[in-house]
């Protein structure tokens, strides 16, 4: 099955450009039989140009050297119709149709160097998300899992926000946070802040205690690589949210991080009492508050980082995340961040100005609960995205 779909996905390609290469041969056959039918006065041989100036935009250099050839034989058939080619007329045309023609082909050999170069620079990207952005299960236990990322630089899969879950005796352990910056410039303060989490949720620490070593791990990292013109300018907001795989009551802490959403099915959203800690990096040894509040069977709770309910409209209005959300309080974690993404790009007009991170968990209905394992190990991912942008379990 992967066989034929990855073949026809193949051909597809193929097919388009060799049917948009009748586009330049129709109009030198048409241009060229109404140059030679028309009136001695109506030159029509120097709009043969068109043909060679569109093939870069869907063929490579030798296909466009081709149509530039064809084109200039043209010029040359219509030349010999008109009075000869030895006319002072038909040599420029003929010379000046053959230099815009080389032009065309010296265009589309650049342009399809710089795409080779963009398809290297995806890979690279794709290859650094693979390292730094583990994806995240479909279902930890009893839990359901949708996440969403969304680049706001252009061809970029990743930047500055992150989130990450792991289990930890008898509880998941989620974090989603926000390094200051956006795109390339913030994935090392990223990979730190996750390579931490991934560390030291494991241990059998309380959760503000984990909200400590994180907050000074960012601090080191600041201290040791920060330039001096930056200096007091790194650090990265964080809520850690801990939901334990029996016990309804969830504990949460937050460094600097908007609250979550607490959606309950009937179109109800509650935001959960929050008493947030300064940013990570901002003051090593701040105290983290413990808050916690009830996550019953059938509810959904939405994580999501300050790029999501600070994106504008085109008349500057923030994009109204609870009062979205209440629509769509019924839905599955994957419909959710389909519906999230689509009317999210739709407020913006289809580009964020900054990077978007949303997870959805959802606590199963006990009757709908499925026998699982314990997972082994840790599951994380920074940004996520694969087009920068589609759901992903």
């Amino acid at each position: 099955m992967r066989s034929r779909i990855g073949g026809a996905s193949a051909r597809q390609p193929w097919q388009s450009s060799h049917a948009l290469l009748l586009l330049p041969i129709t109009l030198i056959v048409v241009i060229t039989a109404v140059d030679i039918h028309a009136p001695t006065d109506v030159h029509l041989g120097p709009t043969l140009v068109i043909a060679p100036a569109i093939t870069p935009s869907f063929a490579g250099p030798w296909t466009t050297a081709g149509i530039g050839a064809l084109a200039t034989g043209a010029q040359i058939l219509i030349g010999a119709t008109h009075g000869g080619l030895y006319t002072t007329n038909h040599i420029v045309q003929i010379i000046t149709l053959a230099v815009l023609s080389v032009l065309c082909v010296i265009y589309s050999a650049l342009r399809e160097r710089r795409q080779a170069q963009l398809a290297q620079v995806r890979t690279v990207a794709e290859a650094a998300q693979h390292v730094l952005m583990w994806p995240l299960p479909e279902q930890i236990g009893p839990l359901r899992i949708a996440s969403l990322y969304l680049a706001a630089e252009d061809e970029a899969q990743i930047g500055g926000d992150l989130y990450a879950a792991t289990v930890s005796d008898g509880a998941v352990r989620v974090l989603i946070g926000d390094v200051r910056g956006k795109g390339l410039p913030a994935i090392g303060e990223a990979a730190l802040l996750l390579s931490s989490f991934r560390e030291s949720a494991h241990r059998h620490v309380p959760l503000a205690d984990l909200a400590t070593i994180l907050d000074q791990s960012v601090s080191r990292y600041a201290a040791d690589l920060e330039p001096p013109e930056e200096a007091g300018e790194r650090f990265a907001t964080a809520l850690l949210v801990e939901i334990p795989d029996r016990d309804p009551v969830t504990r949460m802490t937050s460094c600097g991080h908007p609250p979550p959403l607490l959606l309950s099915p009937g179109h109800v959203v509650n935001v959960p009492s929050l008493h947030p800690s300064p940013p990570l990096g901002v003051h090593a040894d701040a105290e983290h508050t413990l808050d916690a509040f009830s996550f019953e069977p059938g509810d959904t709770l939405l994580l999501y980082t300050d790029g999501v309910v600070e994106a504008r409209d085109t008349r500057g209005r923030f994009y109204p995340l609870a009062e979205r959300v209440a629509r769509w309080t019924d839905d599955s974690p994957e419909a959710l961040m389909h519906h999230l993404r689509r009317d999210l790009l739709d407020h913006v007009g289809g580009r964020l100005n900054d990077d978007a991170a949303l997870i959805a968990v959802q606590r199963t209905p006990v009757e709908r609960r499925r026998h699982h394992g314990r997972v082994g190990g840790d599951t994380a991912r920074h940004g996520a995205g694969t087009e920068a942008g589609h759901p992903t379990g």
